[in-house]
């Protein structure tokens, strides 16, 4: 389900302008998670860059799964229980039962979709499964920082019932792309969370409060200039919510870490550099072997390794219906490692196929396109 679709154009603007912090704000909180790493948590070094490159991932699902938007926020003042008494209760069946599952997969699901995250990474460090113990990572980055992003903890998420229409993407991404500059922050230790299910709903409470104060530092910076485009409208919003959006940044990044740490802590602590640890396809030596950044705003890197030489070998892009978008190389190629740029100058924004083929043999990775 959609959130609010009748106020969208497709599952793609949705992506647009209902992604928490944008493509930046995410990408900043997932890889500053690191200025939180205590003294046990050395392992996670390798995975720094890996968790900040695919932290928008979970957002760019939302074009080709339905399902997943609900995850990324909880409309929680549409629970007569939370304006009343400050909170909801914490089991998924129990709200259900109470306001129907229509309703509550409206209103969002973003704290079940961060436990069942977390319970993920958990089973996955247990069991020794450290690719998809990446990517419920990842996932569990992103939807911490939506949790930490107040216009995705409320029914008027874009401002629609003050008359602040269009606040959202005015403040989660034009500003923050604008100002991420200025954005700094320490950690501090992270340590073990004792009951996940209550960190995660009381930050979310928490966060809530900051609705009314980003509403009103947009009508504050409309009355000053109300062209949303200008310099001294976005200055002016900067200067009334950089204080507490850094805090907000910041909780963002220390309590990933200390999810994560609590992750791995009670799934048994494995070593996370471990030369077996590898997302990369590989057919018969054939790897696709890093794209970075993915998620990209403006170009990535892709490289790839062929063990002998081939007859044939080409590289293209492709959309999801395995139509054709660019073709990047297409020659004999002998045996060795090779790069390319891809620019996003002539792509829309969404998520595409990349496709090696070598004689034979195929590899496909996902690469997903945010821009600015």
């Amino acid at each position: 389900m959609l959130k609010k679709s009748g106020l969208f154009i497709g599952a793609l603007l949705l992506i647009i302008i209902v992604s928490s912090w944008g493509w930046v704000g995410h990408y900043n909180i997932s890889y500053r998670a690191s200025l939180s790493y205590n003294t046990e948590m050395n392992t996670f070094s390798a995975w720094t860059q890996k968790l900040a490159d695919s932290a928008s991932v979970a957002d760019a699902r939302k074009s080709d799964d339905q399902s997943e938007s609900p995850k990324h926020y909880i409309d929680v003042d549409y629970y007569p229980e939370f304006v009343q008494n400050g909170f909801i209760s914490q089991d998924l069946a129990t709200v259900i039962s109470l306001h129907g599952q229509s309703n509550i997969y409206s209103w969002g699901i973003l704290p079940w979709a961060t436990i069942a995250a977390f319970d993920s990474l958990k089973s996955c460090f247990q069991r020794g499964d450290l690719n998809k113990a990446l990517f419920f990572a990842s996932d569990l980055g992103h939807y911490v920082g939506d949790g930490h992003m107040p216009l995705h903890i409320t029914k008027n998420y874009n401002g629609y019932d003050t008359g602040n229409n269009g606040i959202h993407s005015r403040y989660e991404s034009t500003m923050i792309g604008a100002y991420i500059s200025q954005i700094s922050y320490t950690g501090s230790p992270a340590t073990e969370i004792t009951d996940v299910p209550t960190y995660i709903f009381n930050y979310i409470y928490e966060n809530n409060k900051y609705v009314d104060s980003i509403l009103i530092a947009d009508n504050i910076a409309k009355a000053l200039n109300p062209s949303y485009t200008s310099t001294a409208y976005k200055a002016e919003l900067w200067n009334q919510t950089k204080t507490f959006t850094v805090m907000l940044l910041k909780n963002a990044s220390h309590a990933l870490a200390e999810l994560l740490y609590t992750a791995w802590k009670q799934g048994g602590s494995p070593d996370l550099t471990a030369t077996s640890v590898s997302t990369l396809p590989s057919v018969e030596g054939i790897s696709l072997s890093n794209i970075s950044p993915n998620p990209f705003a403006n170009e990535t890197k892709i490289s790839y390794l062929l063990p002998r030489a081939y007859d044939s070998v080409s590289l293209v892009l492709t959309d999801l219906k395995g139509n054709e978008v660019k073709t990047l190389c297409k020659e004999s190629q002998k045996a060795g490692n090779y790069e390319l740029v891809l620019t996003s100058d002539d792509l829309p924004q969404g998520v595409y196929i990349l496709v090696l083929k070598a004689d034979s043999i195929k590899i496909v990775r996902k690469i997903v396109l945010l821009k600015n």
